[in-house]
């Protein structure tokens, strides 16, 4: 979509489509957006000084807050990494330090991008990818080969100069084979075809760069030496053997420069890291010892990342002044201000994010795209089993879906999964044996299959 007209309330809009309520929540990430792409429209004089204003996402689980930022980042293709702020530790601990974050997002924008640059040479490659079939399915004479042995010398007519011609037997072949190829009449004979041969992974190492970085740099550089790029032969049906050979065909045909550079930039200007689980490192008592210090030590390792610094990664240096962080947690048990102040400065944007009520539980079942009520009617359908939804079949799903969630853990509208999986169980087991079924799903229908459970004293037990 063209960045010019994802005005802010469009973005809200778009974003409307998929997540349910949270109007506070979209207004800002919405803005967070524009601005970028206000950014590179002013005096390169104030350019550098404007700094994306990073932002706090407080609620409960299950209320849109990974959604809004993995949509967000989809709207504009942007590298978007979501990461668990309680999995990184204190710099002298083992485990994830904290600049793998941003490693990890450069391997994301690199993805990307690959895919976009092989979406530009896909014909090409295709092209290349049949000569190459062609070539597997007539085994020993190649093209240029079967150009040179069917030649033949015509006689001079009256002291003429003598002329030289093809024969169409080999060449009519290859253009027979290509036609069938074509069409399809050759998708399960098989071809040989040579493949790259993969190593042994090579053990990591922990460096002071991270584990994960130091073991990739190891395995390109040893690869040759310990066989990497040799090749080998596989023998596959031409379904398979084409989209190996276009990958391959693809692969041959990126610029990895052009793509690295361009994987950077995106990272460095457009890259969208979601930090969950923020509150699981804020420090409830600053003068306590024992796991709270790591905690406060992980939020100043964290600290240099978000302000602005220079990360090593196998692709080159990456400055991160420019990512956009978005932070969430539920804080039940910490706050906002348990978090070091210099932290908190960091993250200038809060919002809160409501729990979600019955209401918003029939309108996440009716309103978003990506509803679980039509997904489940397309997996059925693939069974041609037909699922119909009565407007108090829903209310009754979602009347119950609060309900749990008000007598058990509550878990937003991750409950809702659960709900429709008991709900049609039986129909998903049973589907591929009744063809042609039409089942309605209404207010008894549901209570027939969560009545026994709801009954029960303890429905965390049974409702997860």
């Amino acid at each position: 979509m063209d960045p010019t007209s994802l005005t802010p309330q469009k973005i809200v809009e778009l974003l409307d489509a998929y997540i349910v309520g949270q109007a506070e929540a979209k207004r800002a990430v919405a803005v967070a957006l524009r601005n970028r792409w206000r950014r590179q429209r002013v005096d390169p004089a104030i350019r550098d000084e404007i700094f994306p204003k990073n932002i706090l996402m407080i609620g409960p689980t299950g209320v849109g807050k990974t959604e809004i930022a993995r949509r967000l980042a989809k709207l504009v293709s942007a590298p978007f990494l979501k990461v668990e702020a309680s999995k990184f530790t204190e710099v002298g601990y083992v485990g994830k330090d904290v600049e793998s974050m941003i490693r990890d997002l450069v391997e994301m924008s690199v993805k990307m991008v690959t895919e976009e640059h092989k979406g530009r040479v896909r014909q090409q490659a295709e092209t290349a990818a049949e000569e190459r079939l062609l070539d597997a399915l007539l085994p020993g004479v190649s093209e240029p080969r079967q150009k040179a042995e069917n030649r033949f010398f015509v006689a001079p007519a009256a002291g003429g100069p003598a002329t030289v011609q093809e024969s169409p037997g080999a060449a009519d072949t290859r253009e027979k084979f290509r036609q069938m190829l074509r069409e399809g009449r050759l998708e399960d004979r098989e071809v040989t075809i040579e493949v790259a041969q993969k190593t042994m992974p090579l053990a990591q190492i922990v460096t002071p760069q991270g584990v994960e970085e130091m073991g990739m740099d190891l395995s390109e550089m040893l690869g040759g030496m310990l066989g990497g790029g040799r090749k080998k032969s596989r023998t596959v049906k031409v379904s398979e053997a084409r989209t190996i050979l276009i990958e391959q065909e693809s692969r041959r045909m990126l610029d990895s420069d052009a793509v690295n550079r361009e994987a950077l930039r995106r990272a460095e200007e457009g890259g969208i890291v979601f930090l969950d689980e923020i509150d699981k490192i804020a420090s409830r008592d600053r003068q306590a010892h024992g796991p709270d210090v790591s905690r406060e030590g992980v939020q100043r390792d964290i600290l240099p990342i978000i302000e602005g610094s220079n990360v090593t990664t196998k692709y080159g240096m990456v400055k991160t002044d420019q990512i956009l962080f978005i932070a969430a947690g539920a804080f039940h048990v910490s706050k906002p201000s348990d978090l070091i102040p210099e932290l908190q400065g960091r993250f200038p944007i809060r919002v809160n994010l409501e729990p979600l009520t019955a209401e918003d539980m029939l309108r996440i079942l009716k309103e978003p795209r990506n509803a679980l009520t039509a997904q489940y009617a397309a997996l059925l359908g693939a069974e041609a089993v037909e699922i119909t939804y009565t407007p108090d079949g829903l209310e009754e799903m979602a009347r119950i879906a609060a309900q749990v969630n008000g007598q058990t853990e509550n878990i937003g509208a991750r409950r809702l999964h659960t709900i429709m999986e008991k709900v049609l169980e039986e129909v998903s087991f049973a589907g591929p044996d009744y063809p042609g079924r039409k089942v309605v799903v209404d207010a008894a229908f549901v209570r027939g299959r969560l009545d026994g459970i709801l009954k029960k004293q303890d429905l965390s037990n049974y409702i997860l």
